[in-house]
């Protein structure tokens, strides 16, 4: 294990990550001097990922997490690929040995399915039908761990249609025709879900609003959101205004980054003060954005 280590994210509009408090804090907690460096294309304008790929091995990073909008794209790039992370044909966090070899994992869909479990209960999608909204790279590791959690029957909604019947044909193949249908329009299907699932952008901080018509969402649904920036979105408070069971991204988060730290050092952090980091964090960062400074 590595007394020292730098790792970072690789994204668009992640100013405002929480990555990097929880893995400095479970850094610190196992002795490692570490530092977890953001690279925002929104603000690196012009680097492009292979780019960037580029610089952190030269730069000596161990690892680096992925996000929107790489988690596809970073694929065809790395030397080696995990068969879950295949699978799911997405990464979001890549490690670097001390050659500059990569190979690619995918933590989302683990972290999803735990978050689920905790927050609203497995037996909320067991047999149930569900809708979700984005088939990006996020989207894909919550259509994973959704069938993990065995619902009956995934509904999946993209306004790239055809992002959505590349992922139900991937879940066809993989678990079964009745298992998975592409959906036209969340009005269509919105009333016979039990559940719907926001793996979109829309909804956090530099993309407002509502990924659905916010009449389709009924008091009977429950309803879960993947962005943690706002913890809570328009869709997440809208939900709750309509009384909705609701989890936010902040438990995913939580796990993914756990599962993400395993991957960097082959330490287990401890979950619990790793939420409580979070907690934290989340609670300054929302008070600095209502209170900016002169």
């Amino acid at each position: 294990m590595r007394k020292a280590m730098l790792v970072g994210l690789v994204g668009s509009n992640i100013t405002r990550s929480l990555s990097p408090a929880l893995h400095e804090d479970a850094f610190a907690a196992a002795g490692i001097v570490g530092h977890y460096h953001l690279m925002d294309v929104s603000r690196l304008k012009g680097r492009q990922l292979d780019d960037l790929l580029a610089a952190v091995r030269t730069a000596g990073f161990a690892a680096i997490n992925v996000t929107h909008p790489f988690k596809e794209a970073i694929l065809p790039l790395l030397d080696e690929v995990s068969a879950g992370a295949r699978q799911i044909g997405a990464v979001n966090t890549v490690v670097i040995d001390a050659d500059g070899r990569t190979v690619g994992h995918n933590t989302d869909r683990s972290g999803f399915r735990r978050a689920f479990e905790e927050t609203l209960g497995a037996a909320a999608a067991q047999g149930r039908q569900v809708l979700l909204l984005g088939a990006g790279g996020a989207g894909r590791a919550v259509a994973f761990a959704l069938m993990d959690l065995g619902v009956e029957r995934l509904l999946i909604h993209d306004k790239e249609q055809g992002r959505a019947t590349a992922l139900c044909a991937d879940l066809i193949m993989r678990f079964g025709a009745s298992r998975c249908a592409f959906a036209e329009s969340p009005g269509l299907v919105a009333k016979a879900v039990a559940g719907i699932v926001n793996a979109t952008p829309v909804g956090m901080t530099g993309y407002p609003g509502s990924p659905i018509a916010e009449d389709l969402v009924r008091s009977g649904h429950w309803v879960a959101d993947i962005i943690y920036t706002p913890l809570e979105t328009q869709l997440i408070a809208h939900a709750r205004g309509r009384g909705c069971r609701t989890m936010t991204g902040g438990s995913m988060c939580v796990h993914q980054a756990a599962d993400a730290f395993r991957l960097f050092t082959g330490l287990s952090p401890d979950i619990s003060r790793m939420r409580s980091v979070f907690d934290r964090a989340c609670a300054a960062r929302d008070t600095a954005v209502r209170n900016p400074g002169p």
